[in-house]
């Protein structure tokens, strides 16, 4: 596995050793050692979600201000563009972003770890995007804030996003609540 450092230091690129031939293909898609290594700490995961959205929809930016949820992400058809924002008060990178495209082509995976918000938006005409969770899932705790928050400056790709009713209420980062 390919290990890509980002901007954010914690949120990390992984890629996986491609086998290929005429036939197809295999992966390894997740290894708990060669995972634990990669980003320096013993973690565990509790719950496996799959999401499948048509193109343009734009889920997040979601976090959960308890159970904090770390995620390892991936898309297994299609293409989104993958951001997670840095929502820990006391980090230098406080409010800062990274994005990057996940692919059923490219393989990557992306770790966004607890204490960053997280949000998608699809690329090709329907993506189906897996991902592990350490904490589960408490919509009592879920927040979000708004996709194209000014004080944020994502660089989206250029579309009209499709949004949920939820995340259409989203709030500014100002309004938000954070880790401290």
């Amino acid at each position: 596995m390919n290990v890509i450092k980002t901007a954010l230091s914690e949120v990390l690129i992984l890629e996986p050793t491609i086998f290929g031939d005429e036939r197809g293909f295999f992966q390894e898609s997740y290894n708990k050692k060669a995972f634990d290594k990669a980003i320096g700490t013993n973690t565990s995961f509790v719950q496996d979600n799959h999401s499948r959205s048509k193109k343009n929809i734009l889920r997040g930016l979601h976090y959960q201000i308890k159970q904090p949820q770390g995620k390892l992400v991936r898309v297994v058809q299609g293409s989104v563009f993958d951001v997670a924002v840095d929502l820990r008060k006391s980090s230098a990178t406080f409010a800062q972003w990274v994005g990057v495209e996940l692919s059923s082509d490219n393989h990557r995976q992306m770790w966004v770890p607890p204490g960053f918000a997280h949000g998608f938006l699809v690329l090709s005409e329907q993506a189906d995007f897996l991902y592990k969770t350490t904490d589960y899932y408490a919509p009592e705790y879920e927040c979000s804030i708004c996709w194209n928050d000014p004080t944020l400056g994502i660089n989206w790709p250029e579309c009209t996003p499709i949004l949920s009713s939820k995340d259409e209420q989203a709030v500014t980062l100002t309004n938000a609540k954070v880790f401290e």
